[in-house]
């Protein structure tokens, strides 16, 4: 009887032992990153590592299917007197799921795009098209197909003889490697650099850690990253490239600017000294899982942003900040961005 109660009772001990050693193990990692992103965020970024007048604004559909009026284009001056934007990525899709795109979903194009010129000289205006892939789901647009590609070079024409000075493109989720992408931007740069207009892409992240993406992809069916690699060769094909530097699962504002600065050089690490890079700025505030308001800041993201640059390549040129987006910012992302960025 004495020998089982004492069997019982290790047996017991065992069990507490490993209910409290197993979350330990489980947690050290995610721990140990957390840690790594809190260091990354420490220092004091080199002098000079503010805005080179290369930034650029994300901005909502409703400048170009009708909202928007004189009085509204005049406001957006005053708030873009004194700053680096140099680029509006203005919605003007979204595309449909076979590469086509109606004229219809964008009446005031021509009128936005004189506004801009005239209120707003030397800030060039981007049509900001965007679509869903069918990578994650059986919904979307193909790439695959020869033909949808096609489609998407024509709306690109189309939209480009409407006056806009660049296509700036924005498919999502693009996974890793993804050869279609790549043939499809090199015949978008031809039809760009034929008519002296820029290509710029929204890009995704890139594995903070090795072949992460696949780790990611594995368990949750959406990779979410590109290898450093990939993103290199995405870089080399366009104009400009803006990384989405937010939604990025971070906890604190230390750990997500840490975060922001390692995502930084890896960017600035693979990107042709004559492609413009620009990391996103969130200027839209959300919870939800993969994003925390409280930590995702601006300051922390300008910070993060300066310490890349001063750890990998201070004095780059071809460098600045995009802000995402126009009708989610508050005054406080606005004084953040001047204050911080510009200066």
């Amino acid at each position: 009887m004495g020998r089982d109660s004492g069997g019982n009772n290790r047996r017991r001990r065992w069990i507490r032992r490993t209910a409290i050693a197993l979350p330990l193990l489980l947690l050290l990692p995610l721990l140990t990153v957390l840690a790594a992103l809190r260091i990354n965020y420490t220092g004091d970024p080199a002098d000079g590592t503010h805005t080179r007048n290369r930034d650029a604004l994300w901005l909502g559909h409703a400048w170009v299917d009708g909202r928007k009026r004189d009085a509204d284009v005049s406001a957006l001056a005053r708030r873009l007197q004194g700053t680096g934007i140099r680029d509006l990525y203005v919605h003007s899709g979204p595309l449909e799921h076979d590469g086509t795109l109606p004229e219809s979903v964008y009446p005031r194009a021509r009128w936005f795009i004189d506004a801009v010129h005239e209120k707003l000289p030397g800030i060039r205006v981007q049509a900001f098209l965007g679509d869903v892939l069918a990578t994650e789901s059986d919904d979307g647009m193909r790439l695959e197909n020869p033909e949808t590609r096609a489609s998407v070079l024509r709306s690109a024409r189309r939209i480009l003889d409407t006056g806009y000075e660049g296509i700036h493109l924005d498919l999502e989720p693009l996974h890793s490697g993804d050869g279609n992408y790549l043939t499809l931007l090199d015949a978008l740069r031809r039809e760009t650099r034929s008519r002296d207009a820029q290509l710029s892409v929204a890009a995704h992240q890139i594995d903070p850690l090795p072949a992460f993406h696949t780790l990611w992809g594995g368990v949750t069916g959406h990779p979410k990253w590109w290898t450093q690699e990939f993103f290199g060769q995405v870089a080399r094909r366009v104009d400009q490239i803006a990384m989405m530097s937010y939604d990025t699962m971070q906890p604190l504002e230390s750990t997500y600017g840490g975060y922001v600065a390692q995502q930084t050089s890896l960017a600035l690490e693979v990107t042709p000294p004559s492609t413009d890079l620009l990391m996103g700025l969130p200027f839209f505030h959300e919870n939800r899982f993969g994003h925390w308001n409280h930590a995702e800041t601006v300051p922390a993201a300008v910070r993060g942003v300066r310490l890349g640059l001063s750890r990998t390549d201070a004095d780059r040129a071809n460098f600045g900040v995009a802000l995402y987006i126009d009708f989610a910012a508050t005054e406080a992302d606005w004084r953040a961005y001047k204050e911080d960025w510009v200066r």
